[in-house]
Order: structure tokens, then C-alpha cells, then sequence
């Protein structure tokens, strides 16, 4: 059971993420449009769990290789978003959400 304050915590890095992929990283995405659909927290703050839906690129996997790899500047970035309503910024874990892939695989099935 997630408390109230980890309901907003994880709302808070999810909207500023979100917008950190958009606008700042145009780099590491490579113009492919990455969200962000999930983000839990742990109880003590310490760890974000980010899950990623990844469009319009051909290789994920490369992506989110980019994407792990400049972590400590996406936390930067974070940071100084965030400064004034976390004291300490948890660390980042990023994992693909593959949730529409297997929606869309369950539909193709459904189809045939």
C-alpha cells in the first residue's frame, strides 16, 4: 500500500521527466518519442523505479542502452527541478514498459 506522500512524489517525477525527455535530451532519444508511464518509489524515497514507453525508433534496445548510460545526468536534470520539494533526489532505475507491445500482440492474435 503506497502512502499519499508516495503518490505525489512519484506524480511530481513522472510530470518532470516527462518533460526532460521532451525538451532536454533530444540527444540520448535521438528523436524517437519516449514517455514515461510508471513511476514507483520506494517507502524511504531512496529509489525510483521509471518505466519507459519507447515509439518510433527502430532499435529499443540501443535507446534505452542511451538512455541508462547519461542516468547521472538525468538525475542532474531532475534535481534541480525538484529541488524545493525533495530534500534528497532517489536514485533512478529505468526499465522499458512493454505493456503496449503485448496489448498489441494479444489484439494480432485475437485477429487471426
Amino acid at each position: 500500500m503506497e502512502s499519499k506522500r508516495q503518490e505525489r512524489i512519484q506524480k511530481l517525477l513522472q510530470h518532470e521527466l516527462s518533460e526532460i525527455f521532451q525538451r532536454e535530451l533530444g540527444v540520448v532519444t535521438q528523436k524517437a518519442m519516449v514517455t514515461v508511464t510508471k513511476v514507483y518509489v520506494t517507502p524511504d524515497l531512496s529509489l525510483a523505479r521509471i518505466y519507459l514507453s519507447l515509439f518510433a525508433t527502430p532499435d529499443k534496445e540501443a535507446l534505452m542502452k542511451g538512455i541508462v548510460k547519461h542516468t547521472s545526468e538525468i538525475r542532474g536534470k531532475l534535481g534541480t527541478r525538484i529541488r524545493h520539494q525533495l530534500r534528497v533526489v532517489p536514485e533512478l532505475q529505468f526499465h522499458e514498459d512493454d505493456s503496449l507491445d503485448y496489448i498489441e500482440n494479444i489484439d494480432s492474435l485475437l485477429k487471426e
